[in-house]
Parts: C-alpha cells; sequence; structure tokens
C-alpha cells in the first residue's frame, strides 16, 4: 500500500498521488442516467477525450446497463458496441477500463488496449471470467453482488450491511485471488446500490475504514445513484432526476477521497476532479502538521507552494529593528 493514506496502488497502472477519477461512458440505449446519449462509437470516443480534458485519470467503458430492471444484451452486441470505442480512447493514450461481466469482451478489450477490467458481478456472472483475467494479469475490480436486478431480484436484506459486505467481498477476493489474479492487481467496490437501499449504501460510505481492512485498494461508485436522489428529496420529496445529482455526487467524492479511496467513478468528471484535488490538499496540510508536530506553526509558503522567503515584518519590527506598522 502506498503512503497516501492506505489508498494503495495497482499494479499495471499509473499510481496518482490522490485518489483517482474514474469516467463513465456508456455505450448504451437505456443506462439510468445517460443511456443513448453515447451510443455512437464516435460520440462515446469524443466524450472519453472530453471527459480526460476535464480531469478523469482513466475511463470506464461498458455496452451493458446494470440498473435494475435491465435485460441482457447479447454478447455480439456488447462486442460491437465496446471494442471500437475501448481501441479509440487507448489509441488516444487513455488509460482506459473496461465495465463487462463478460469474459469474451475482458478479453478482446485488453486485446484493443484497455487497461483495467471493471465486472460489477466480481466474476460470478460468468466463470471463465477470473481465469482470462488471470492469463493476461490485467488489473481486477471485485464488486459486491448478489446477483442480477431483473425481475426484482434486488435481494437488499441485511441484518449489518457493512459486516456482511465486508465478509462477502473478502470470500470473493480470495476466490479471486485462487483464480490467479495476483493481490496487487485487485480492486474492490462496495456496489452502492447494487442489492442495497439508500440508508444501507450510507451505512457503507461511513464506514468506509472497514473496507479498506481487506487490505485492497478501493472503488467508490455513487455517481447519480437512487440514494443520492433520496437524500436531496428529504423524506416527503420526489427524488431529483440522475443528470441533477451531481453535486451531491462530488461531495461524495471528496468524502471518500479523504477516506482513502483510491479512485472514485463518476460521470461528470469536472466538479468530482476539483472535489479530489482539493481533499488531497487538506490530506497534505494534515500530513505537514503531522510532520511537524501537533500545534507547531506551519512554514509560510507562497501561491505556488513554494516556502516564502523570511519576513522581516513578521514580529512587528522592521529591517533597523524599529516597530512595524500593524
Amino acid at each position: 500500500m502506498s503512503k497516501q493514506s492506505g489508498r494503495g496502488r495497482v499494479v499495471g497502472l499509473p499510481e496518482w498521488d490522490r485518489c483517482a477519477v474514474m469516467g463513465v461512458v456508456n455505450v448504451t440505449p437505456d443506462s439510468f442516467s445517460d443511456g443513448g446519449r453515447w451510443f455512437d462509437t464516435t460520440a462515446a470516443v469524443k466524450h472519453g477525450l472530453q471527459l480526460v480534458a476535464e480531469g478523469a485519470d482513466l475511463v470506464d467503458v461498458g455496452g451493458e446497463s446494470t440498473r435494475p430492471g435491465a435485460s441482457r444484451v447479447d454478447e455480439t452486441e456488447e462486442l460491437r458496441r465496446v471494442i471500437p470505442v475501448v481501441r479509440g480512447l487507448a489509441s488516444e493514450g487513455v488509460v482506459v477500463s473496461v465495465d463487462t461481466m463478460r469474459a469474451s469482451v475482458a478479453a478482446r478489450a485488453l486485446a484493443a488496449g484497455a487497461a483495467l477490467v471493471n465486472d460489477v458481478s466480481g466474476g460470478l456472472a460468468d466463470p471463465a471470467m477470473i481465469p482470462a483475467v488471470a492469463d493476461t494479469g490485467a488489473p481486477f475490480v471485485v464488486m459486491h453482488w448478489r446477483g442480477f436486478l431483473e425481475g426484482g431480484n434486488v435481494r437488499g436484506v441485511y441484518a449489518d450491511v457493512v459486516t456482511e459486505v465486508v465478509d462477502e467481498l473478502h470470500a470473493r477476493v480470495e476466490a479471486v485471488l485462487a483464480g490467479g489474479v495476483s493481490p496487487d492487481r485487485i480492486v474492490v467496490d462496495p456496489g452502492l446500490g447494487f442489492s442495497k437501499e439508500a440508508d444501507q449504501d450510507l451505512s457503507l460510505l461511513a464506514h468506509l475504514d472497514r473496507l479498506h481492512s481487506l487490505g485492497h485498494p478501493l472503488l467508490v461508485a455513487a455517481s447519480r445513484k437512487r440514494f443520492l436522489g433520496r437524500v436531496l428529496a428529504g423524506p416527503e420529496g420526489a427524488p431529483p432526476p440522475a443528470r441533477e445529482r451531481d453535486a451531491a455526487t462530488a461531495a461524495v467524492s471528496a468524502l471518500a477521497a479523504q477516506a482513502g479511496a483510491w479512485a472514485v467513478r463518476v460521470h461528470e468528471v469536472r466538479a468530482t476532479a476539483d472535489a479530489v484535488r482539493v481533499a488531497r490538499a487538506v490530506e497534505g496540510a494534515r500530513e505537514e502538521d503531522s510532520a511537524l508536530g501537533t500545534g507547531a506553526p506551519r512554514p509560510a509558503r507562497t501561491a505556488a507552494g513554494e516556502p516564502a522567503a523570511p519576513d522581516a515584518h513578521r514580529d512587528g519590527h522592521g529591517p533597523s529593528g524599529a516597530e512595524g506598522v500593524r
């Protein structure tokens, strides 16, 4: 693990000095917040490049909606949607993640230039996924998952959501390790919104430290999700549309970064990119204060962050020792 608040490093990916920002490109007609907007390959690639320009460190490309009630697309269609976009972004030097539950799509995307496999099922949906990832040596996101969300199959009953998610993720990570994936290439994701109600999502966010106990970098994917709509609406109001939850998403991104998340996955990048940088600046100030000792004055710095020249007037006296003007 790196020194950045236990944030960790994923072998095979760049090492960022703060929480990374993963931008989302949904090449789907039916994703819950932006379905159909980037369905065309050219538009999807252009959008991915725009996300990078706005501050995304990597881009997650998916061709199958995982919203509750969504029907699965067939393998041929998923490949048609995803591979050209992965290839187009990778050719521009973008660090690409492929969001898929199919081993065949993961393998083809990695061959096209993807650097990371983000499987919301953690390898449960396709038994061939773990061997495929292990064979390539690619980093792998293991999300907490209790099954497809079709036909009301939510299975969101928990006695203690934090303990159960941690335990189930631990068991899944052990299975992934047994399948040959290197431990320094595993990322864990609590699966906010998947088989969970709003209060359960909030409990998981309140206890991200418990997820760090798994010993792997942590991805937090809260962007525009239903629980944020519930929070914004209050007890009596109607949740705002998904695309009106970006400010709330940025707030969660700052909290996740402060809690040591390795990355946050978001649809709207600019606000979150700012949020994680502010969180890192505060973290840096805390580290500097700790190194100096509690209560010690911090050295003055210029606007560029360089140590400031000694101020002859700081103690109220001028160069000649005469009392300075206050």
